[in-house]
């Protein structure tokens, strides 16, 4: 058993205990000291478990097989591998091997002073999400963008077909299989694709194939869904630039209680913009929940919308905008999503140190779980095992964020909690 959070003795004489999630009202207070004073412990929910530490490489995303096994991402800079599975407490391993992680040619090239990432189709560049559907297939999506340094700034290199691409591996041979590419009319040379969902469902598609569904998250492009036809390979784009997938401008979030404005080094002083990031499926998967990242409001579309493909169906793209639906505030600003076998919608705020739930039943937000030690939330997955699992990579702290000064203090994490009311890994888009 891995160690859970104790409020510390000085703040509290007597812990408050947590035996029902979720959190209701007035769950995170406790008093201290002789005269009863009312305290925020920064705590409700369930129990935090520390499950994995990182001493080398700051986590992105991460996926938890059928047996357990776990698989974690880095984006790429000067790590040896951007894929990897964890081996024990406090380290990680290339998979499926050092090679597959190490394209012979280097991550980028120049031509003409511009900087491009690798065209490499059968290595991975910089891998930024990953999904285990339930076939037990480990689903690893490649931004083909990796982070270089450029004349002591940071600069991405802009990504070049064959790069950015879609990889499944059998998780019982650990052998690759089918790698899906896509075309500069679907990837753009800026696009960053930052997370993926999946239906396999026979019936999704016409050609009889499940479909992925892949953010673009891109700062410097164009936001937007991008879906492919497992079985065709075919590619296309829903939402570009429809608001409720932009930047919100002049956004500043506060984390641990200070207020963040983007400090990049050679730039003036900005904010944190970031657009189309958390995106998740309903339970039956007939609609898509997502947000920008730097906003408080939630919006929902009907997946039949993204399923139509423009090249079919010239009026797509104009029924996708025209039936966008924005639920309203959650409560501040998330990352990355996640959900359940309950068609609970996992949020994660890295404003509150916690995880919120959205409710489509309800139409409600409500609060999960809150702990001092999430530190910038990245990534969530659910087990088959009845925990959450998310990894803490303190994001806001890192160098590129703050004038080139790493603030970040390792170990990052993953941490895991027990999942509400028996909840578990949603089988049914299968």
């Amino acid at each position: 058993m891995k160690l859970s959070l104790f409020v510390a003795a000085g703040f509290l004489g007597q812990a408050v205990a947590q035996a029902k999630f979720p959190a209701v009202l007035n769950s995170t207070f406790a008093s201290s000291g002789p005269r009863n004073v009312r305290i925020d412990t920064g705590t409700y929910g369930p129990s935090v478990e520390e499950y994995h530490y990182f001493y080398d490489q700051w986590p992105i995303g991460l996926a938890v097989s059928k047996t357990g096994r776990v698989f974690t991402c880095y984006t790429r800079g000067t790590y040896a591998f951007t894929l990897g599975e964890v081996v024990n407490e406090t380290a990680e391993a290339a998979y499926p091997n050092l090679e597959w992680n190490t394209p012979p040619r280097g991550l980028y090239n120049v031509s003409n002073g511009v900087v491009f990432g690798s065209n490499d189709a059968s290595h991975f560049v910089s891998v930024q999400a990953l999904y285990v559907t339930p076939d037990d297939t480990l689903w690893v999506l490649d931004t083909g963008r990796p982070t270089i340094n450029q004349s002591e700034r940071i600069s991405m290199p802009y990504a070049t077909p064959g790069g950015p691409k879609l990889v499944a591996i059998n998780l019982t041979t650990n052998n690759v299989g089918r790698i899906y590419t896509l075309p500069l009319t679907v990837h753009y040379p800026d696009s960053y694709m930052s997370d993926l969902r999946f239906d396999l469902r026979s019936n999704m598609m016409e050609s009889g194939g499940g479909i992925a569904y892949i953010v673009d998250s891109s700062n410097e492009g164009r936001t937007g869904f991008i879906m492919i036809d497992l079985r065709t390979g075919e590619s296309w784009r829903q939402l570009d630039q429809h608001s409720s997938t932009q930047v919100v401008p002049e956004d500043v979030p506060s984390y641990q209680g200070l207020p963040f404005y983007l400090r990049q080094k050679g730039h003036p002083l900005g904010f944190q913009e970031e657009g189309l990031d958390g995106a998740e499926l309903d339970k039956y998967g007939e609609v898509m929940y997502y947000s920008a990242l730097t906003t408080d409001y939630l919006y929902s579309i009907e997946t039949r919308y993204l399923r139509a493909n423009p090249n079919k169906d010239p009026l797509a793209n104009k029924r996708a905008f025209d039936n966008v639906k924005d639920l309203g505030q959650r409560g501040g600003n998330a990352n990355g999503f996640t959900g359940d076998s309950l068609g609970n919608v996992y949020m994660l705020m890295p404003e509150h140190n916690a995880i919120f739930i959205y409710n489509y039943s309800t139409q409600l937000t409500t609060p999960y779980v809150r702990d001092p030690r999430i530190i910038w939330p990245d990534s969530a997955n659910v087990g088959w095992d009845g925990y959450l699992y998310f990894t803490i990579n303190q994001l806001p702290y890192q160098p590129d964020w703050n004038n080139g000064v790493d603030g970040r203090v390792r170990p990052g994490l993953i941490l895991r909690s027990r999942l509400p009311d028996g909840a578990s890994k949603n089988t049914i888009l299968i």
